[in-house]
């Protein structure tokens, strides 16, 4: 594969790359690369989480290495819910959850950010850091990730560490949602700083939640998000509620869900139709998908089933896995029972 191609499928399904020349860059320098994502382990893993995930196959069929930190201590930096003494759950319970979300061919590199968060050379750093921020800097970077009322000081560290977590990973990019944005732009000011270099950054779209424009995925809102564990019922009630007015793909959750989360993964899309409706259909490129359906080609009905089917197979190890490990799940406060 050449750097063009390379360079094409990192760029699939992203928003913005921080910047484009730097990875083309990197690329033709013909090291080996890697990049990571963090995942702090805050509430339910729903699929909200999981299209930024699933963007790490893209990287490595483009032959970067992905890293997944579980973000323990930014957790309980940013979450009341995240108890000290909960951590251990709370990271075995994200692991596990990913691991079992995808047909990994090869099991990811977890890293706990706690493993090196703690170390002294990370401590003087994140002090170093805090010498050179200033409050509005770090509010303005922590406010699309964090709670924001009233904020709390440990909410202000949120980003400074997010930032040292580049270096201390070794990783030449960083992968997460648009919301991120606040927080990359910050480590590229501010690492150079103490000695450090930049690196690229890679923003995934975020979601719509099933309810449709305006709304968002949240581990809070039952509703609003489709769990791994979730029920073949639930997951089917969701999707057939799932906003997909017929040929409007904007803001459309099932549209999106097929483009960002399901084709990335799979490579195609299986559509089964009644021969009078033009029988069965495979999708394998996203603009195909916006075409036929915006031309009112597929019908909402046929969409929404074919995607309950996808979803009811892939989770099915995770939703068995569970129903084994209830007592997991009401220890975190969380509910296997369709909501």
């Amino acid at each position: 594969m050449d750097v063009e191609e390379r360079l094409e499928l990192i760029k699939r399904n992203t928003l913005e790359i921080i910047t484009v020349e730097e990875l083309k860059s990197l690329l033709n320098e013909g090291k080996p690369l890697s990049v990571y994502i963090g995942r702090a382990p805050t509430g339910s893993i729903h699929l909200g989480h999981l299209v930024a995930l699933g963007k790490l196959f893209d990287f490595e069929k483009a032959g970067v290495h992905p890293k997944i930190l579980i973000a323990d201590l930014h957790a309980a930096l940013d979450d009341l819910k995240s108890k000290w003494e909960d951590l251990d759950k709370r990271v075995d319970y994200t692991k596990k959850c990913i691991e079992l979300a995808f047909d990994w061919e090869r099991t990811p590199e977890f890293v706990r950010g706690s493993d090196f968060e703690l170390s002294q050379t990370y401590v003087s750093d994140l002090l170093k850091l805090s010498t050179i921020t200033t409050v509005e800097k770090a509010l303005h970077a922590a406010s699309e990730v964090t709670r924001m009322k009233n904020p709390k000081v440990s909410e202000l560290i949120y980003p400074m560490m997010q930032s040292l977590d580049e270096e201390y990973l070794d990783v030449d990019m960083q992968l997460g949602g648009m919301d991120q944005r606040h927080i990359f732009a910050y480590a590229r000011e501010y690492l150079d700083k103490i000695g450090y270099r930049k690196r690229v950054e890679v923003l995934t779209p975020l979601v719509a939640s099933i309810r449709g424009p305006g709304t968002k995925m949240s581990s809070s809102v039952p509703e609003s998000n489709i769990k791994i564990y979730d029920s073949e019922d639930s997951i089917r009630k969701k999707i057939m509620n799932g906003y997909c007015p017929e040929g409007i793909v904007e803001d459309n959750f099932i549209i999106q869900l097929i483009n960002f989360f399901i084709l990335p993964n799979d490579g195609k899309f299986h559509i089964e139709r009644d021969a009078k409706f033009g029988g069965d259909l495979e999708i394998t490129f996203p603009g195909e998908l916006i075409k036929l359906y915006s031309e009112k080609k597929i019908h909402p009905l046929d969409l929404k089933n074919a995607v309950a089917s996808n979803l009811i197979k892939r989770f099915k190890n995770a939703r068995e896995y569970f129903e084994r490990q209830t007592e997991v799940l009401k220890d975190l406060g969380e509910s296997f029972m369709p909501y």
